[in-house]
């Protein structure tokens, strides 16, 4: 009788340790877990704002290259590609004075849907737009000969019920209220 009493609390003994091993380790990937999605965020983050680094650089060196445009889209392509669900893609552009005038410039612009391949119509597409479709009055303020130090990001957000679509975007640019420059953006919508 005592071997049995013996052998039920070594089994009791047992349990236990293999229970606190158990929860030891399921600890362990828990908090290996946290940190690799901390990491990934972290990354993300960074990334995003490597991404806007380059874009700046990128726009500066292209504008340095060529002192005639007054206008830069990045990509350069002026194609855009993002699928459906995401959002806070899009693109970037900047504004260059050409103007040789002492008299600094008030830069506003507006962007418009101006053509679809698909059942969206023009308002939709439009209101797909949500950060960056315009800016008015004061607009930016440009120097003769300057180009914007920081481009302006045009975000989309794509909802899932969105058909594989492309739509075209005219950005039309203003200066002191008279017509200054414009430029076509393609977006496509896909869907995987």
């Amino acid at each position: 009788m005592k071997s049995v009493i013996t052998n039920q609390k070594k089994g009791a003994m047992e349990m236990s340790v293999g229970t606190i091993v158990t929860i030891v380790l399921l600890m362990t990937v828990l908090i290996l877990g946290l940190v690799m999605i901390r990491t990934i965020f972290r990354g993300s983050i960074e990334n995003i704002e490597g991404i806007d680094q380059a874009v700046k650089s990128e726009i500066s060196k292209l504008f340095s290259e060529d002192t005639s445009r007054k206008i830069l889209v990045y990509p350069t392509t002026r194609y855009v590609i993002i699928k459906k669900g995401e959002d806070n893609l899009g693109f970037g552009f900047s504004i260059r004075n050409t103007g040789e005038e002492e008299r600094e410039g008030s830069f506003t612009y507006d962007i418009n849907a101006v053509e679809t391949s698909c059942n969206i119509n023009t308002n939709a597409a439009n209101n797909l737009i949500t950060l960056g479709k315009s800016r008015n009055s004061p607009g930016v303020k440009l120097s003769p000969g300057t180009f914007m130090d920081n481009p302006i990001f045009v975000r989309f957000s794509i909802p899932e019920t969105a058909p594989p679509c492309k739509i075209r975007y005219s950005l039309e640019i203003e200066n002191n209220g008279v017509f200054y420059d414009s430029a076509d953006i393609d977006l496509q919508i896909k869907s995987e």
